[in-house]
């Protein structure tokens, strides 16, 4: 079961909903067409970017990205001098993308549910990880740059 408990079943997940939305139940709401599919757009790639770079420096520092495993390096260089969990950030930003490409207006309320959901079952177990094995390493960095941005 803990194979399929990592964040991109969970954005995929939350991203059916959303796509579904419009089709199942749309009120006839709607963002209003171009700006918002291409905003959405804009979002989408911006957080592909910042996984891109995320995923760099897991490569470069040599340790796992797989949420349930224990960490060989703490990372605090590239984007993780300006956030803690770029990827969890780019998750959300993906989501909240496709929903505006999707005109999803009522799944708008999804990203913010996705973050709590993404934070309880990924941010806090990994930070517990993290502030066992590298104590004070850890609380410096924790102190110095913030948990989403």
């Amino acid at each position: 079961m803990k194979m399929i408990d990592i964040p991109p079943v969970w954005l995929a997940g939350f991203a059916a909903i959303a796509w579904w939305q419009p089709e199942i139940y749309s009120l006839g709401l709607t963002f209003g067409g171009d700006w918002a599919r291409f905003v959405g757009g804009l979002l989408v790639g911006g957080g592909l970017v910042l996984m891109a770079l995320a995923f760099a420096e897991f490569r470069r520092h040599r340790t796992t990205v797989i949420p349930h495993q224990e960490a060989s390096n703490l990372i605090t260089t590239g984007i993780f001098s300006r956030s803690r969990n770029p990827i969890y950030a780019a998750d959300a930003l993906i989501l909240a993308g496709l929903i505006l490409r999707w005109d999803a207006v009522l799944a708008l309320p999804l990203v913010p549910v996705f973050v709590w959901v993404i934070e309880r079952r990924f941010i806090i177990p990994e930070e517990d990880r993290l502030r066992r094995k590298f104590r004070h390493e850890f609380a410096r960095y924790a102190q110095k740059v913030r948990r989403w941005v």
